[in-house]
């Protein structure tokens, strides 16, 4: 007598942040999903992998585009990039909550020819945004601050919301890292609708404004920034916020010393200064994208990103999913771990899969090749779960 197997169905949810340099999240989670779903036709395999996605963001670059995925509308903005040059932003609202990001109107990656400007790039652009998000009537805005081209302190994205800096002779700045310095008066005028309107940071970046662990020691030299102008961002940082203060903001001080000013160049000390509330970027887009729902409907969580390391265990998004992804198995796949096996337990993660196993290659600046090497893992991943 023969005996047969029923067909297996397995329901993933795929819900990865994004592969830094190489992959968006949505990408990462379609290449996983393809190598998935291909697991059906291995000989000896019965059943099928269904797949539902989620690509993920933590309040970083891709924000918006991972709130687009899970049911926002995409609305897009001509804003000034980080050198002064048109760029077609686009932002993400429910009719409800709007999420503008920094990485898609201001970010390093809309640098002309890739050229770093350290002390030339402006927030403004981000600016603009909010103010097109504004005009949506939102109830609140989700502030994405990953990304930055700029250290200017938030000071180009104040200028797009009624305020405005005067140099020594009376001259208009427009806000970068070199104009910081020489501000010598700030006016504003109040817009009603930004105080109407909740403002939220999500950001898991901790850094305050100055000092050697703020935005210009740590993060300037990655926007091109040479020792000396570090010094001399840091400096004039400084100045600005005793302008500010000067201004009647009686918590100038106070502010910059907060965990989080430092992150985005600053434009988080910008945010402070105007209200807003910081939250965990990570914990907060996962209630964004109703991640708890949609990981009861399934039996495995596969998430992910370019490299798991200490980072990750701070809090970084697949450390998020895992927590909340209760007993069920979690895989991660990720383009590197620095995380030895006998420590996944801290993440409770069942399994890693990582790029760099499968190729000796550079995949960290190759989407191709990851994007191949993803389809490889999710078969494998498809073919151990049926």
């Amino acid at each position: 007598m023969s005996t047969t197997t029923a067909p297996k169905t397995v329901r993933t949810l795929i819900a990865p942040d994004k592969f830094k340099g190489s992959l968006t999240a949505s990408e990462v989670a379609q290449a996983l999903a393809t190598g998935l779903r291909s697991a059906a036709d291995v000989p000896g395999t019965a059943g099928t992998v269904q797949c539902e996605l989620l690509p993920l963001a933590d309040g970083g670059d891709g924000s918006v585009d991972a709130a687009v995925t899970s049911g926002f509308t995409r609305h897009s903005y001509t804003v000034a990039g980080p050198t002064g040059q048109p760029v077609q932003a686009s932002i993400a609202f429910d009719g409800t909550t709007a999420v503008v990001e920094v990485a898609n109107t201001c970010g390093l990656g809309l640098l002309p020819e890739g050229k770093l400007e350290a002390l030339n790039s402006s927030s403004r652009g981000f600016g603009v945004a909010i103010l097109f998000a504004l005009s949506l009537n939102p109830a609140r805005i989700v502030l994405a601050l990953g990304g930055s081209a700029s250290t200017d302190g938030g000071m180009g994205m104040l200028t797009a919301l009624g305020y405005s800096f005067h140099d020594s002779q009376g001259r208009q700045l427009y806000g970068s890292g070199r104009a910081l310095a020489q501000v010598r008066s700030v006016h504003r005028t109040a817009l009603p609708e930004l105080q109407e309107t909740e403002l939220v940071v999500a950001s898991d970046v901790h850094n305050p404004l100055r000092g050697p662990n703020g935005a210009p020691a740590v993060f300037a030299p990655q926007k091109g920034a040479t020792a000396e102008d570090v010094a001399f961002l840091d400096d004039s940082l400084g100045h600005f916020v005793n302008k500010m203060a000067e201004a009647g903001f009686a918590d100038a001080e106070s502010l910059a010393a907060h965990e989080g000013a430092g992150s985005a160049g600053g434009i988080g000390y910008a945010c402070l200064l105007l209200g807003a509330k910081q939250v965990s970027g990570a914990d907060y887009f996962l209630d964004l994208l109703d991640f708890n729902t949609r990981k009861d409907s399934c039996d495995v969580v596969i998430t992910g990103e370019g490299s798991i390391d200490e980072q990750t265990l701070a809090g970084k998004l697949p450390a998020a999913v895992a927590r909340r992804s209760g007993t069920r198995p979690i895989i991660a796949v990720a383009g590197r771990s620095l995380l030895p096996k006998e420590r996944w337990s801290e993440m409770a993660l069942t399994k890693v899969y990582t790029l760099a196993e499968y190729t000796d290659l550079d995949s960290s600046k190759d989407p191709h090749l990851s994007a191949t090497l993803l389809r490889q893992i999710g078969k494998e991943i498809g073919t151990n779960l049926l």
